[in-house]
């Protein structure tokens, strides 16, 4: 069994509970249908916060498939295989978000320089970012030899950096020092990294007692202390909470620590899941659920999509020649190798200093 010839997915009730469903390469019928091909695509903790919150934000309805299963985006490279659509090419070499399997059929539109988007009626009502395909001639960042690191931590980077750009736009809500959870996954880093590129403000990273040395000698946080420290820090300090973990626990530990000097508590990811913080009436600032693209939107219309695109990018090249140092890259090749690396990630087990790649073919 091929990689190439299956479909990864998950159950929506349980996210433990995976399958395997057996694909072909999807067939172009009418005018602006695209078949992309898809190369290869990350596996993050990220995939695991899609899965969680699949319902909640709409990630299931990205690629609709049989009922009670989802199919887990995930950020890749892919080949125009087939195209009845002016303007797209047969061979074009194309980045975006992927379901775990080897074909992806569309109906393309919007087509333009950059790129193109999937305009098919299950995507309507869904944040277009997501829908975007954006050709890799058209991104002048672009580099063949960092494709893996491209993927890995592209689409978390541009999040981490807009989460940044978001509390300095609101003058970090009063607060002195970001405190960021699940310290060493990859959003985290990159949070980390924009933080002390900004250099405005503090940022202490929380994570497992494991994990602490390896996130130490990354040198991008001002302090990393496992979970069970929280209390060394000082609660009289304003902070804002990045929570990357979704653990019910830590989460309720740093509120009742800092209690109202909790200025900002914002949700982004879940890799805790067997501990997933609900609705939950803490002391402090009410946790809210970060939402990438409306800060894209809101920046976009203030500065424009491509000062915008050229600002992070311009990061994110300094981000990955830092992750080409410190992360090294795991290839994934078979279905089951695929099924053990994401259940040891939506465990928590993965190490966290590889980089999980999925190559197709």
């Amino acid at each position: 069994m091929s990689l190439d010839n299956v479909a990864f997915e998950v159950n929506k009730t349980d996210i433990t509970n995976t399958q395997f469903v057996e694909t072909a390469a999807g067939k172009v019928k009418g005018t602006g249908d695209v078949v992309l091909k898809i190369d290869k695509y990350a596996l993050t903790a990220n995939n695991i916060t899609y899965a969680v919150t699949g319902d909640i934000l709409g990630y299931w309805r990205f690629f609709p498939t049989s009922e009670g299963w989802g199919r887990v985006p995930a950020m890749g490279f892919a080949e125009v295989f087939d195209s009845k659509c002016e303007g797209i090419d047969v061979g074009e070499r194309v980045w975006g978000w992927f379901p775990m399997t080897g074909y992806l059929t569309i109906k393309a539109g919007k087509v333009s320089e950059n790129g193109f988007s999937d305009i098919s009626e299950y995507r309507e009502g869904l944040s277009p970012v997501y829908s975007r395909f954006e050709r890799v001639t058209s991104n002048p960042f672009y580099d063949k030899s960092t494709e893996d690191y491209q993927m890995l931590i592209k689409g978390l980077f541009t999040t981490s950096w807009l989460i940044d750009d978001f509390m300095a736009d609101n003058q970090y809500f009063g607060a002195q020092q970001y405190i960021i959870t699940s310290a060493s996954s990859k959003t985290s880093l990159a949070l980390a990294f924009a933080v002390k590129a900004r250099g405005e403000k503090l940022a202490i990273g929380l994570t497992s007692e494991s994990r602490v040395e390896f996130v130490k000698s990354l040198d991008l946080y001002d302090q990393v202390l496992s979970y069970q420290d929280v209390e060394q820090l000082d609660s009289g300090i304003p902070s804002v909470v990045v929570d990357m973990a979704g653990s019910k626990q830590v989460l309720s530990t740093i509120h009742h620590h800092f209690t109202d000097n909790i200025k900002f508590s914002s949700r982004v990811g879940a890799t805790h899941v067997s501990d997933l913080a609900q609705e939950l009436k803490l002391p402090g600032a009410e946790p809210t659920m970060f939402f990438a693209p409306h800060q894209v939107e809101k920046r976009s219309k203030e500065w424009g999509p491509d000062k915008l695109q050229l600002t992070i990018g311009k990061q994110l090249q300094k981000y990955i020649e830092f992750a080409r140092n410190n992360i090294a890259i795991e290839y994934i090749k078979t279905p089951e190798a695929l099924q053990q690396s994401y259940l040891a990630v939506l465990s928590g087990n993965a190490d966290a200093s590889k980089g999980l790649v999925v190559c197709n073919g």
